[in-house]
Formats: structure tokens, sequence, C-alpha cells
């Protein structure tokens, strides 16, 4: 089982400011898988999926989708950087139910300041 740890929330911290910096995304700390995942604390930006995904991609994607790209909020400026905060949680261990009330959300998540 994957978790949420401290290298995928450095990897979306990272995604943001190589697009400010118009830079190439360093190589993720941890190993490549399908999983999904969702992303924000105080919200700023929120987004994730139910879907099984690439973890590197998805945590690619997801991270500018959320910071840029969310209507709900202003899209987060390069001068806010400093100050933000970031969570990421894996979502695994999918098991068909019985019915549309047969379900447990178990998440793990990591989170942590610039």
């Amino acid at each position: 089982m994957v978790s949420a740890n401290k290298e995928m929330v450095v990897y979306c911290f990272n995604t943001l400011v190589s697009y400010y910096n118009n830079e190439e995304v360093p190589p993720p700390a941890f190993d490549d898988g399908q999983h999904c995942k969702w992303w924000g604390p105080r919200l700023r930006g929120c987004i994730g999926t139910l879907e099984a995904r690439w973890l590197v991609n998805g945590f690619k994607d997801y991270a500018l989708n959320s910071a840029l790209r969310d209507r709900r909020f202003p899209p987060i400026h390069a001068k806010e950087l400093p100050s933000l905060e970031c969570t990421v949680s894996v979502l695994t261990d999918y098991e068909t139910g019985d019915n549309h009330l047969d379900w447990e959300v178990c998440v793990s998540s990591f989170w942590m300041l610039p």
C-alpha cells in the first residue's frame, strides 16, 4: 500500500516552483504507481480524483490544476509560494461494495509548510 509522504508534497511544491521559474520539474524522490490523490488543507485550491492515476503525472497535473485552474479560487502567484501549505492524500485499496451506502473512507495524508 502506498502512503502519502513528505517527498510527494515536495514534488507538488517543486512542480509549482518549476512552473513559475519556467524550468523542468525535478524527478520525484518516490516510486511511481497507480493510485488516486487529493490535495489541499486551507483551501486556495483543491482537486483530486477517484480514478487511478500514475502518481508522478497525477501529482504534477493536479498540483498545477489546483494552484492555477481551480475556478473557485484566484490563481496562486509566485510571490505566495513562501507562505503556502500543501497536503497530499493517497487513496488506495478499493473494493467492490454491496450498494451505494457500503463504503468507508480510509486516507493516508501528509502535509507540510514550505
